[in-house]
């Protein structure tokens, strides 16, 4: 059954529903690490298995129902492919932004945390910008060329390539800007100061581009598919 057969209002609820536990995925995980460990590389390997651990999990399981999106740019780009309408591309993005901001909630409450916090951790400066490029771009090759050729490894392939992106860019590859705006409201291990949330999201919603003109060259993909997308038009 392809996320096609699902009636709107229940592909946006498993877009905001994936979105939040996400969230709460990487903002409860890096609190935990947080308090059981002074190491940050072992905080960030902790941060890191948990958040590969539930995409495999949420993709698989609400995939089929929304496509798994849980981010505003792979929206974005499924939408330039003409596998969205605008209109439900607009509802796809504002129940991400609206789970994700749920999602730091939902962590806070159950770290007995102050519900409402405002991120202090700086990340910003060109290093930081290319870096969520970088990763945004790789997450859009990987879900790109894996619904080409490898399209029931999706889950596997989209947890590892964020697994990996968390060591090998300088800003732990967020690569998603409704979890970025979502982790600039904990002020947390995972947290991103909202000053600096303008400059990640340009740049994410630049690697996404890039990567849509780039992708469907090498995948030779003369115009964009009129076909509905396979249930794992994923993430994150």
């Amino acid at each position: 059954m392809t996320s096609h057969a699902f009636p709107r209002s229940r592909r946006v609820a498993a877009e905001a529903l994936g979105t939040a536990l996400l969230v709460a995925t990487v903002v409860g995980s890096g609190i935990m690490a947080d308090k059981l460990t002074a190491d940050t590389a072992l905080a960030l390997l902790a941060n890191t298995l948990a958040t590969g651990a539930i995409l495999v999990v949420l993709i698989s399981l609400l995939g089929p129902i929304s496509g798994a999106h849980f981010n505003p740019v792979v929206t974005l780009v499924f939408t330039l492919r003409r596998g969205l309408s605008v209109n439900h591309a607009v509802a796809y993005g504002l129940a991400q932004i609206a789970g994700g901001i749920a999602g730091t909630l939902l962590a806070h409450a159950m770290f007995e945390l102050p519900l409402l916090q405002l991120s202090s951790t700086v990340r910003t400066g060109p290093a930081q910008w290319l870096a969520e490029l970088t990763a945004t771009f790789g997450l859009l090759l990987t879900i790109l060329a894996g619904i080409r050729f490898r399209p029931n490894d999706v889950p596997w392939l989209v947890a590892l390539y964020i697994t990996a992106a968390y060591w090998f860019t300088a800003s732990t590859s967020f690569a998603n800007p409704a979890v970025a705006i979502a982790r600039s409201l904990t002020d947390t291990f995972a947290g991103i100061r909202p000053l600096d949330l303008p400059g990640f999201i340009i740049a994410e919603t630049l690697g996404a581009l890039l990567a849509l003109v780039l992708i469907g060259w090498l995948l030779m993909e003369s115009r964009p598919s009129e076909k509905p997308l396979p249930k794992t038009e994923v993430l994150l």
